[in-house]
């Protein structure tokens, strides 16, 4: 009984991790058209102007009050 009850749990959480194995995941991402890339080359300057953006701000010192 007990040798039965380890096969099972073992199969039981050897499952998910085959089915997930089983993804293709070449298949699911296409290859970029010209739009996307134009698209996406855009969001990336959009995201770099705005770290640009962000002042620089100095280093805190959480002990300033305490001195």
């Amino acid at each position: 009984m007990k040798v039965l009850l380890i096969a099972v749990l073992l199969v039981s959480l050897a499952v998910p991790a085959y089915a997930r194995g089983k993804r293709d995941a070449g298949a699911s991402q296409a290859q970029n058209t010209g739009e996307q890339q134009k698209k996406s080359r855009e969001e990336e300057k959009a995201y770099k102007d705005a770290l640009s953006r962000i002042p620089v701000q100095k280093p805190v010192d959480p002990w300033a009050k305490v001195r």
